[in-house]
């Protein structure tokens, strides 16, 4: 791994489709988008979900905002879910891989990442974006289950 790149895996008990909308719908981004401690409101969030579209969302916490402002690059549902952010030139690339059994392995690329991103106290709030959606996952597949 070069300087400035960054590679997250976490393995779900979710079906690869419920990963992959919990990634793209606004609704379901709002529920666990940002480290723990901040709150992204739908109304914050925009997924024009194809290449060269808009892909934004508002993270509010007590230490103020911050918005992302990226541009998809590249979009295989429910496989692959890349984009770029202009500002700081980042590319992340997410793979999602089917495991068969009723799992999904997710493998986060990040390139050029600054290096406030690299830091170990942002990338422990990275991780706990990860623990949230396993939550609202865990969440949503009960709710499948009742």
């Amino acid at each position: 791994m070069g300087d400035g790149e960054l590679v997250y895996r976490r393995v779900f008990r979710a079906p690869r489709e419920l990963v992959w909308r919990c990634l793209t719908e606004p609704d379901e981004l709002a529920q666990f988008w940002g480290p723990r401690g901040m709150v992204t409101p739908v109304e914050g969030i925009v997924v024009d979900l194809r290449p060269g579209g808009r892909f934004e969302t508002l993270m509010i916490g007590d230490q103020g905002s911050y918005r992302m402002v990226a541009t998809f690059t590249e979009i295989v549902a429910p496989e692959l879910l890349a984009w770029v952010e202009p500002a700081t030139g980042m590319h992340t690339t997410s793979t999602f891989h089917d495991l068969g059994d009723g799992g999904t392995a997710v493998v986060i690329h990040q390139r050029h990442v600054p290096e406030t991103m690299r830091t170990p106290d942002a990338r422990a709030g990275f991780t706990t974006s990860l623990d949230k959606l396993a939550e609202r996952l865990a969440q949503l597949t009960r709710k499948d289950q009742s």
